[in-house]
């Protein structure tokens, strides 16, 4: 029996889970799903035969390396930044392994080791990073084959709330780690070309320069700009296209409401704040407002951000009742940031029947035989509900379907790398395809930036 070491059990591994579970007889697995809270677990697999939540803490080395020592390959879960840990313990034991997140510089040092020992690492394996990848090198290289040459590639990917269940005026609840949405966009500027123009877009800028786009049967979306497009043009081999340009969905008017937040520091994760604990929501909001001895709370906030009474950005404030001076921040020494997610997460929490929904859309650009065409590929997934969310298993199944593949040796190409090659994002995505996970194409001529010959740039 093949045993599969699962590291983390959060809200992404649901879905993994039980693929895994149903594969278990045919495919003669074992599942031990390793966490520091493995009760959590225990609720998922339901007591099957083939599998088992163990406590495991990376921390103890001891402790992880006796379960890494037995596994035939393992799947790390776990934040980002504890991926490396996994890591060193995978090579130390020869283990191939898998995770959904970015490569690290860390990660990225062990390539020439893992290549040493024949070993797969493989991540970005997720929706995004993960999904995209593949979705985008399987139409880069179907034009290619047929002699086109790239000029443009727009790529946007977005978790949302089902119009179903789309009840708030922000258009949005959390279907992901909070955090990672409160503090999007920090640390760096972002990165892209267009019409072979570099464009640089500051923190303070990015949610106000925005690309509008539309999905059929959906609506209307914007999208503003992720952190490094340029990155990949060599990951994709683009290195003479003219745009590329990689962003994150939103409803439309989500990030002009988000900047009123970035404009007073709200989402500042740089500092901490003096007696925090005792904030009322009014005290936060004011703490970010000049002093006044006549002016209200509201009428600060009003004049500072130059909001009319009657604009929709003021009703979407009141919306998270910011301005209650009972509900407390509660969190001792809490950043800015932390202070906000905790006032977002009373609204924007999924309730037990909402359903999540991921949308994700390629634009390609390309000449071929003098003529210059357009595919716009589209993929919409809805979850079911609070626990099946359409995040969790773009997340998930693409984790799972890689690891088998990996563990059968249908995936045999070693180092540490994403799934950009033909060998990895073909079967994964024609397994993606049985569970719904479709993307939908629209051919049409290019038109480039400047259809009516305007000078720009």
């Amino acid at each position: 029996m093949r045993q599969i070491l699962i590291i983390g059990a959060g809200k992404s591994t649901s879905v993994l889970i039980k693929y895994l579970l149903d594969q278990c007889e045919k495919q003669d697995l074992f599942l031990k799903i390793g966490d520091i809270e493995p009760d959590y677990t225990s609720e998922i697999i339901a007591g099957h035969s083939r599998c088992e939540a163990i406590f495991l803490d990376i921390f103890n080395e001891e402790n992880l390396e006796q379960n890494v020592k037995i596994a035939d390959i393992v799947i790390s879960m776990l934040p980002a930044r504890l991926h490396i840990e996994v890591a060193k313990a995978c090579l130390k034991f020869r283990k191939n392994m898998v995770t959904a997140s970015y490569i690290s510089p860390q990660m990225k040092a062990l390539d020439g080791e893992v290549k040493k020992h024949n070993l797969i690492f493989m991540n970005e394996i997720g929706v995004d990073p993960g999904i995209d990848h593949m979705s985008a090198m399987q139409v880069i290289a179907r034009i290619r084959d047929q002699g086109g040459k790239m000029l443009l590639f727009e790529s946007f990917t977005g978790g949302l709330i089902a119009p179903e269940n789309d009840t708030n005026l922000w258009n949005y609840k959390f279907t992901w780690n909070p955090r990672n949405v409160v503090v999007a966009g920090q640390g760096g500027v972002a990165e892209f070309i267009q019409e072979g123009k570099y464009k640089f877009i500051p923190y303070h800028r990015l949610f106000r320069r925005t690309e509008f786009l539309a999905i059929e049967g959906y609506g209307k979306f914007e999208a503003y700009a992720n952190r490094n497009s340029l990155d990949y043009r060599s990951i994709y081999g683009l290195e003479d296209i003219l745009t590329l340009y990689r962003g994150t969905i939103r409803r439309v008017g989500f990030s002009r409401a988000w900047n009123m937040f970035v404009q007073l520091g709200m989402t500042d994760d740089s500092f901490t704040m003096v007696n925090s604990e005792n904030m009322s929501y009014r005290d936060f909001v004011n703490s970010f407002l000049p002093y006044s001895t006549t002016d209200s709370v509201e009428l600060k906030m009003r004049h500072n951000l130059k909001i009319d009474q009657d604009d929709i950005m003021w009703e979407k404030l009141k919306d998270l009742d910011l301005f209650n001076d009972k509900k407390k921040i509660g969190i001792k020494n809490a950043t800015p940031a932390q202070a906000l997610q905790k006032i977002l997460m009373e609204k924007w929490t999924l309730q037990p029947e909402d359903k999540d929904m991921i949308v994700m859309y390629h634009k390609f650009g390309y000449e071929l035989n003098g003529e210059r065409k357009q595919i716009d590929a589209t993929m919409v997934h809805i979850g079911k509900n609070q626990q099946e969310t359409a995040m969790a298993k773009t997340v998930g199944l693409p984790v799972a379907i890689a690891a088998l593949k990996i563990l059968n040796k249908e995936i045999t190409t070693p180092g540490v790398q994403l799934p950009i090659k033909k060998e990895v994002y073909k079967p994964i995505l024609e397994e993606l395809e049985k569970h719904d996970i479709i993307f939908k194409e629209k051919h049409t001529d290019y038109l480039g930036y400047n259809p009516l010959g305007e000078v720009g740039g």
